[in-house]
């Protein structure tokens, strides 16, 4: 089932654009955004009518994904437009702008009204009605077509809530317990879809700004997935990495590109970083308070859970999250007053797993750096730098460096921890649209550590993420285990929305009224090579199960496609690592492994856009195809009898966690999970057998 079927979670984009412009500024800002893309974009796309298309597609995606909200007579109007947006852009004109706002509110009006009546009943299971694949993708012919698909998919998503929920005790409640279910799902699914509407009827704003926002951002990423517009505010969170106001547990809310809320930045240091459970992107499920009941808030927006967040309901609180590849992860934090002196020392923290030799492990969740700090010495590269000393201390034979799940950040900062490895040299080339190729260095003599060294990958490791493995791989200076990377090796900078910019001279302080996140630079590799596209192979592949095998940069429709350049002719590499014999040791780790072999059982699902069939609305179906069949999921990490490693911290870590218990209880479920981290165990045993 497509994860477009989850209808009663959120619809696409509808707080994506709270802090839209007014339609004449938007249309300004449109004009004006084509303008930038022509002169500082690395490709930019001609301002034609196959722009035009994609920008249409973009923005009524962004609106109405589902094809709820727009009847055929609406999209009869609208598609008039289709392929004369560049027309519009380029007049500054605003006739579809107005058109699809006031079609827009009024379509918002009715299903608003529609689903209190749809969700004063209860749903019938034994009538045998369908949601069928051309109603699905299609738009809905009028009022009465509008309001048969609001049913359906409001009775689908209880309907597979209720199975769902029947599939965790494999066998289906009885009836009493059906209505009951149905009426707490029912008014809860029916509750989430107003309150997405009503974020954009009730924005203070109004619908027209929300239009003219997403207008402009559709414009902005036809050029190429990660070409943004901005307001100010999100210029200013983008740049600052904070988000809304950091919390005491070191985390920030914000929203998807679908406006369901997700974890934002981790402040380096915090109780949210230092847990090693928490990325940016994850979706918080519940919040407990110390011992209190869980707050379930996988289907409240960002405010909400901010306020849940924000509560004095205790000193700690335990999250459940979803990971990126759709797993379930519990994290227990406790508030901190954070710091922000000079003297913070253990944003990034290093454990060893002490088996038959000691290996040092440095998981880093996401780069950060200071941006008013110029020398470096505030950024992550240099915080690991420092924990690799500590753990030199404790007489580590071997190395992971863990950056799965790590969204990636600055080039630099990319650029100086790939320097903590290797000896002065290039490390990265990097291309604007002048033909000159440019190479990032690391400038400093010698290593902090040039011992055995494995980096840890998976699909949503991207970016600088993507520049490390890469460096180190190319230099054969450490083996890269996991799984291919996400595939983004493109470079961006925020501009004031105005085209005399010096792209040169630019210091980034601009004040504006609309910036632009411009994609300006490729990224290669100094073999020549790049990650755009299609990733870092990993030199030793390892089963992913088929739930995390989620989107690449290969699946955006308007990625850059990926090209090679010259290698760079100073490049030196390091002899070549013993592949074939640590692959034959990886394979007996697979073979041996529940979790792998589980993994490897089941393929990776569909990427389809819909429905592959027909979906029937009767309780009996699915009943009969629960007993038929089990949906995979994402195996469980299981304790192992004899963990091959114990965990234990380095002497000064130990230190801290005496005079505070709280941070010792997060230590040890910290522990608990590398202990049983699969993927962690098959570094260890690599490193083992590197270090023979």
């Amino acid at each position: 089932m497509s994860k477009k079927m989850l209808f009663a979670l959120a619809f696409a984009a509808m707080g994506s654009g709270l802090r839209a412009q007014p339609l004449q500024k938007s249309v300004h800002d449109a004009f004006m955004i084509s303008r930038m893309a022509e002169k500082y974009h690395v490709q930019p796309h001609p301002l034609d009518h196959d722009l035009s298309a994609i920008i249409y597609t973009q923005l009524m995606n962004e609106l109405d994904d589902e094809k709820i909200f727009f009847t055929q007579d609406d999209i009869h109007q609208l598609s008039a437009f289709q392929y004369k947006l560049d027309d519009e852009i380029r007049s500054q004109h605003a006739v579809f702008l107005h058109l699809l706002s006031d079609l827009y509110k009024l379509r918002l009006q009715q299903a608003d009204t529609m689903i209190d009546k749809i969700c004063a009943t209860p749903f019938n299971f034994t009538i045998k009605e369908k949601l069928t694949v051309a109603e699905y993708e299609g738009w809905p012919a009028g009022m009465a077509g509008m309001h048969s698909k609001l049913y359906k998919l409001l009775k689908q998503a209880v309907l597979s809530t209720i199975v769902e929920y029947a599939g965790e005790s494999d066998k289906m409640p009885a009836q009493k317990s059906i209505d009951i279910l149905e009426r707490v799902i029912r008014k809860r699914a029916g509750t989430s879809v107003k309150r997405s509407i009503k974020r954009v009827l009730q924005s203070p704003q109004g619908v027209e700004y929300i239009i003219g926002n997403d207008y402009c951002q559709a414009i902005a990423s036809s050029y190429d997935p990660h070409t943004a517009y901005f307001p100010p505010e999100e210029k200013e969170a983008f740049e600052s990495q904070l988000g809304n106001k950091p919390l005491a547990f070191g985390l920030s809310l914000n929203e998807d590109e679908d406006g369901n809320a997700q974890i934002g930045h981790l402040v380096p240091g915090s109780p949210a970083f230092q847990s090693g459970s928490l990325n940016e992107g994850d979706k918080i499920q519940s919040i407990q308070w110390d011992d209190k009941e869980p707050i379930d808030v996988s289907n409240a927006d960002l405010d909400e859970i901010d306020q849940v967040l924000a509560t004095t309901g205790g000193a700690r609180a335990t999250l459940t999250v979803k990971k990126a590849d759709g797993t379930l992860r519990q994290v227990t934090l406790h508030k901190e007053r954070l710091s922000t002196g000079d003297d913070e020392e253990d944003r990034v923290q290093g454990f060893i797993l002490q088996g038959s030799k000691n290996i040092g492990y440095i998981s880093l969740p996401a780069f950060y750096s200071d941006w008013e700090d110029s020398k470096g010495t505030n950024g992550c590269a240099n915080d690991v730098a420092r924990q690799v000393i500590k753990l030199k201390k404790e007489n580590i034979q071997g190395l992971i460096l863990d950056l799965r799940y790590n969204g990636g950040g600055s080039i630099q900062e990319a650029v100086d921890l790939s320097g903590i490895f290797i000896d002065a040299g290039p490390v990265e080339q990097i291309k604007s649209r002048d033909p000159k190729v440019l190479t990032l260095k690391d400038v400093n003599r010698g290593t902090v550590y040039d011992g055995p060294l494995i980096v840890l990958v998976n699909g949503f490791s991207a970016s600088a993420s993507e520049m490390v493995a890469g460096t180190l791989q190319d230099y054969n200076r450490a083996v890269i285990v996991g799984s291919p990377t996400y595939g983004k090796a493109t470079g961006q900078v925020v501009l004031p929305i105005d085209t005399t910019v010096d792209l040169q001279t630019y210091d980034g302080h601009a004040q504006a009224d609309s910036y632009i996140k411009m994609t300006t630079l490729r990224l290669y590799r100094i073999t020549g090579a790049t990650a755009q596209f299609n990733g870092v192979k990993p030199n030793i592949v390892l089963p992913e199960p088929a739930n995390a095998q989620g989107e690449r940069e290969k699946d955006e429709k308007t990625a850059l496609v990926a090209n090679n350049i010259e290698p760079n002719k100073y490049y030196k590499p390091l002899p070549p690592l013993p592949f074939a014999a640590l692959e034959s040791v990886a394979q007996k780790e697979i073979d041996s492994s529940a979790y792998f072999r589980e993994a490897l059982t089941h393929a990776a699902p569909s990427k389809g856009s819909g429905m592959e069939k027909d979906f029937s609305l009767l309780l009996s179906d699915h009943a009969a195809e629960m007993k038929k069949t089990v949906t995979p999921a994402v195996p469980a990490t299981q304790p192992e009898k004899a963990p091959a490693f114990t965990v234990v911290n380095q002497a000064y870590e130990k230190q801290r966690l005496l005079a505070d218990s709280d941070l010792k209880q997060m230590n040890e479920e910290r522990k608990l999970l590398l202990v049983n981290d699969p993927y962690v165990k098959v570094a260890f045993h690599l490193l083992l057998a590197m270090t023979k």
